[in-house]
């Protein structure tokens, strides 16, 4: 069987090489941190994942979490009323066909990865640079950077066609908590749209301690959620984080009143600009790198889909290299394997990428309507799932307004 070498050990690298040990291929995985420094770390994401995604864990065998993790039933959205402090002008929810789950990626990835090893793959713990890319390139058939972050990851080479920003949109902190008061009456994501403010999201996990909510904050840049360059400490995280909630959306700060961090670990701030790459580099010897998942497209995490894309992504890359069999990988096979990923991710930038200017009218509209109709209500919420359902309805006012009008006569 083949040599593959694999670049990084999130969602995307760790499901593919544990897919192709499946089936036999030789494996090199590399890593900046063992099982055990991911496990104890910091949280690394947000990751709510939906059923399809979900779908591709579960076919591999690799749901070991499904039983032990909260489900998630539905979605709810709420934006403020503009002059009555405390009310809502928008509020509704509606439920998802199938549930979601969000597992720590500290739990997931260090369990993956020690699988990784225990089926017989070579893993390097190592900070990977192009001297190191060069030493894989020349002794595997293919390399695949799976990697999100770090300047390997620039050697892909940003496209500006797909990139649609080059400044981050928005300033991101998790707040992983236990003893939030559940959702009645399902358990959801409930999404705060805040005007010229940013967003805040909240939803049910399983973490390192067991099952908790993690609450996120997206920050318009130099706006009030902007927040976080003088938190210090996990303590003065969670107290900030609380701050938020009582000032901009208090029908979540109820559901507060006995919250505490998970762990010390459970924070994190930052932020990074969305962006679209290159899929495939050359190195100086001209050997080729192949790019996968976030490694060539990065979204803000404002819908959720870092990890489902992943999953996705490397469900399209593991069918292109099995049926590739013997025949060389070469950068006619790399451009046409990304253009069937992003035949689907496309639809996710797009959406994505329009949820982080100021809605159009006639998106206030949709979302003022989805109250009065359950049927448009659960259209928006399993979007989610397939971002590709949104098309045409979500960017094109007629086509929108003609959704509506049917949705609501469905439900007359």
């Amino acid at each position: 069987m083949r040599n593959i070498a694999i670049v990084g050990a999130g969602q995307a690298g760790l499901q593919l090489a544990l897919a192709l040990l499946d089936q036999g291929y030789r494996i090199t995985l590399a890593t900046n941190r063992s099982a055990e420094q991911i496990r104890t770390g910091k949280v690394m994401s947000s990751q709510c994942m939906f059923n399809e995604s979900l779908q591709t864990e579960r076919d591999l065998g690799l749901n070991g979490w499904e039983e032990a993790c909260p489900s998630i039933e539905g979605i709810s959205v709420a934006v403020p009323h503009p002059e009555v402090a405390g009310e809502k002008i928008i509020d509704w929810s509606a439920r998802l066909h199938r549930y979601a789950q969000a597992v720590d990626q500290r739990i997931k990835m260090a369990a993956w990865l020690e699988q990784v090893e225990r089926r017989g793959a070579d893993v390097r713990i190592v900070d990977v640079g192009v001297p190191e890319l060069e030493q894989l390139s020349a002794s595997h058939d293919l390399v695949l950077l799976a990697a999100g972050k770090g300047e390997v990851v620039n050697l892909l080479g940003r496209d500006p066609v797909g990139s649609a920003f080059s400044q981050p949109q928005r300033v991101l902190a998790l707040t992983y908590v236990t003893g939030m008061t559940a959702s009645t009456p399902y358990s959801r994501v409930r999404f705060n749209l805040l005007p010229g403010i940013g967003e805040y999201f909240v939803f049910p996990a399983l973490t390192v301690t067991g099952p908790c909510e993690i609450m996120v904050f997206e920050g318009i840049p130099g706006g009030p959620l902007d927040c976080w360059g003088d938190v210090k400490t996990p303590a003065q995280h969670l107290e900030r984080s609380l701050d938020i909630v009582r000032r901009y959306v208090p029908w979540e700060a109820d559901r507060c009143a006995n919250v505490q961090l998970t762990d010390p670990n459970g924070v994190l701030s930052g932020r990074f600009a969305p962006a679209v790459r290159k899929p495939f580099f050359r190195l100086p010897s001209g050997r080729t790198i192949f790019g996968m998942a976030d490694a060539v497209v990065v979204n803000d995490p404002i819908t959720g889909q870092g990890s489902n894309s992943a999953a996705k992504c490397s469900k399209v890359y593991l069918n292109a290299i099995l049926a590739r069999e013997s025949a060389p990988f070469s950068e006619d096979w790399m451009q046409q394997t990304f253009d069937r990923y992003w035949d689907y991710a496309q639809h996710v930038v797009r959406w994505t990428n329009s949820m982080l200017t100021p809605p159009p009218p006639h998106i206030l509209e949709l979302l003022r309507a989805a109250g009065d109709s359950q049927a448009l209500a659960a259209a928006i919420v399993n979007g989610f799932d397939d971002p590709r359902t949104f098309s045409p309805w979500w960017f094109d006012p007629a086509a929108c307004n003609a959704f509506i009008r049917e949705k609501t006569r469905a439900a007359a």
